[in-house]
């Protein structure tokens, strides 16, 4: 391998100089005892090495209907099911080739790859940062343009800060968005300082029609610096209820200043149609059984091996991707794990939790620590199927033992917070990791099986020999009893008009697909709640007259389908209603980039122009004019999107920034007023921006 990279590992700062006492009694730590039988795995075969020479491996990896996507720092790879590699290991980077910026340049890793159940989509990310430990740095997303891993790509390069680093990235799926956390630090050459939580959610619609899509950022170091580890919720099966926010959850230490130890659940609520009020707000603290975080100290070298005196990262400082959601009717659940001390003598083993909610707030429906003898078990995750068993996979070493994979689980009729179904053995670890970093992980992947919602499928890492980095990756699918025959609710996804659309006139079409296993008996069409119409056969469609009693703005579209057990799923857009045209544009945001030439650089703008109507619906066949601070004028003509670019080339290095200035848009039949030219994201006035070097 050569030279290893390593990727340092940030300390979340509230943890740092926390203790615990030096006794302390896990009061939901599992008795050890026979249980079941261990289920065999179904499959179990190879994933990516370190082809890249890196440490640590930040395995994650999901399943679709036909295919296995897996990521790993700093490459990706598609098998089938039954674990033939399809393509790969490929770097990353890989995805956005041609796509030109930081995505395309810059293989810096920390990836995720989700599978989209709602719309058969995948979404794999990764940061990039081109100017480390300096800004800007970047999050780069790409979504398939279908069902098939293999195929084209919508690719999207994010600006997240030009000061903070956007450290730890996780994502959920969400039916308005991809929700991500990170936990942001401000770098030098020397050190890393901490920058305080942050979260996002990009706009999803926009990326699966492969549109210009936006991004909603809070930074919350100034809400409490303190904040840290968040996970946004994920997805699995139906979508949540109409208009359910995404749900963020950390992990706190009562030693880290919250008490007592708790679970904090905060909520992210999107607003496509006036981004700036989107909000990220607290939702729920709850209380959990007390637990000692502090593993070592929380220094790196925590975890035994066997054979060699090098121990491993147990990083018990934050929650374990992912925190997976369940819609299951009447109720929905959140699962998720970290790292604990059960006897406070820095022995792992993994808390786990499932959270309920009806309405309103969440609340603990089980807990428990699974750590059933003196081995240590760490760096898990977790997830819940369709018949509501969870599955828990692992890390598991000694100092009798090289790590190794193993998984456990729970059906539905178990005692509430225990994991009595056996450990599965994934892949025995044939060596240690002999690297003075001391890194394993950053985190494991749990994924449930489309399919049949019911089949597991787990990834993480391991050594087949004694080696300094030389890690491999496992890839196993499991069974923890049998599910029996499952009714699925159907799945609803409504076609026309599209989320985010604007519609006017007396015959505005509403159209949806739907499916079930045993059959749907209807689609409801609603605007607003209230039933217009239903149908009873495919394809499902009906008119909307728009112009009766419906104000101009926003307003809600569902599909609503009933299969033959009465049970539904719903999709919901949200369009605006604009009968009143108005003959007035403007521009409606201003987005500045540069690139590097030979010995100079260049500056790129884009500009939107939209109409004065409540939806501010873009503006093409636009004329934009402008001149530059260093000299020289402008134009470009809008494309359907409403949007086009200009560029000023060939500018000196010693020129730190330069600004373009719109002088005037002209159109065949509408006028231009400046007087409300704006900018979506608050960047600028909308008349003018600053593009630095």
């Amino acid at each position: 391998l050569g030279e290893i990279f390593e990727r340092p590992r940030k300390m979340l700062p509230k943890r740092e100089g926390s203790t615990e006492p030096t006794t302390h009694t896990d009061p939901v730590l599992q008795a050890p005892g026979p249980g079941p039988a261990a289920p065999a795995t179904l499959g179990n075969f190879e994933g990516i090495p370190n082809v890249n020479g890196v440490l640590p491996p930040d395995t994650v990896g999901d399943i679709g209907p036909n295919h296995y996507v897996q990521m790993v720092n700093l490459a990706y790879a598609v098998y089938d099911r039954n674990g033939v590699k399809l393509y790969g290991p490929v770097n990353t980077s890989t995805l956005w080739q041609g796509f030109g910026g930081a995505c395309e340049g810059n293989n810096d890793g920390d990836p995720i790859v989700l599978y989209d159940p709602l719309a058969d989509r995948w979404f794999l990310s990764q940061f990039a940062m081109p100017n480390f430990p300096s800004g800007p740095f970047y999050q780069c997303i790409a979504v398939s343009q279908t069902g098939n891993p293999l195929g084209a790509y919508h690719r999207y390069q994010f600006l997240v800060s030009n000061v903070k680093m956007n450290d730890y990235p996780k994502f959920g799926v969400w039916p308005d968005g991809y929700y991500m956390s990170i936990n942001q630090y401000t770098c030098n050459v020397f050190s890393c300082s901490w920058g305080g939580a942050g979260t996002a959610v990009f706009e999803r619609a926009a990326m699966l029609a492969g549109g210009p899509a936006r991004m909603v950022y809070f930074d919350l170091f100034n809400v409490d610096p303190n904040l840290g580890g968040f996970l946004p919720s994920d997805l699995d099966g139906l979508a949540p209820p109409a208009g359910t926010p995404n749900f963020f959850a950390e992990i706190d230490d009562d030693a880290w200043g919250y008490s007592p130890d708790q679970v904090q659940i905060w909520a992210l609520t999107a607003n496509w149609t006036n981004p700036l009020s989107s909000t990220f707000s607290p939702h729920t603290i709850l209380g959990v059984s007390s637990f000692d975080s502090n593993m070592c100290g929380y220094a790196r070298d925590c975890i035994p091996q066997s054979g060699t005196s090098r121990k491993l990262d147990a990083i018990s400082d934050r929650a374990m991707f992912r925190l997976q959601f369940r819609n299951f009717g009447t109720y929905q659940t959140l699962v998720t794990n970290h790292t604990v001390d059960v006897n406070s003598a820095d022995r792992a083993g993994l808390r786990w939790y499932e959270l309920r909610r009806t309405t309103g707030d969440w609340g603990i429906h089980q807990e428990g620590t699974f750590s059933p003898d003196s081995n240590h078990r760490w760096m898990a995750s977790a997830a819940m199927n369709g018949a509501g068993q969870i599955a828990l996979g692992y890390s598991i070493s000694s100092t009798g033992m090289k790590p190794s994979i193993r998984a456990t689980g729970r059906v539905s009729s178990d005692p509430l917070g225990t994991l009595p179904q056996g450990e599965t053995t994934i892949q025995v670890g044939g060596g240690y990791q002999s690297h003075s970093s001391s890194r394993w992980g950053d985190y494991s992947a749990m994924s449930v099986d489309p399919t049949d919602d019911c089949t597991f499928w787990y990834t993480t890492e391991y050594h087949d020999v004694n080696s300094s980095a030389s890690w491999n990756t496992r890839i196993a699918s499991f069974k923890i009893a049998s599910c029996g025959p499952v009714d699925n609710p159907p799945t609803v996804d409504l076609t026309a008009p599209p989320n985010g659309a604007t519609v006017m006139g007396t015959a505005v079409q509403l159209a949806a697909t739907a499916s079930d296993d045993s059959g749907v008996t209807k689609v409801e069409f609603k605007v607003d709640g209230a039933i217009i119409c239903t149908d009873t056969g495919a394809p499902y469609q009906c008119s909307w007259d728009t112009t009766t009693g419906y104000a101009e703005g926003s307003h809600t579209v569902s599909a609503v389908a009933t299969d033959t057990n009465s049970q539904t799923a719903t999709d919901t857009h949200s369009v605006t209603v604009d009968n009143v045209p108005d003959p007035k544009m403007h521009i409606g945001d201003l987005d500045g980039s540069k690139s590097n030439q030979r010995n100079k650089w260049q500056a790129t703008v884009t500009i939107a122009v939209h109409d004065g109507g409540v939806s501010h619906a873009a503006v093409s066949s636009a004329t934009v004019t402008g001149t530059w601070s260093n000299g020289g004028t402008s134009n470009c003509t809008t494309g359907i999107a409403g949007t086009c670019s200009v560029t000023k080339s060939n500018i000196s290095n010693g020129t730190a920034s330069v600004t373009f200035n719109v002088t005037n848009v002209t159109h065949a039949s509408m006028a231009y007023d400046a007087a409300v030219n704006h900018d979506v994201d608050g960047g600028t006035n909308g008349t003018s921006i600053v593009v630095n070097k």
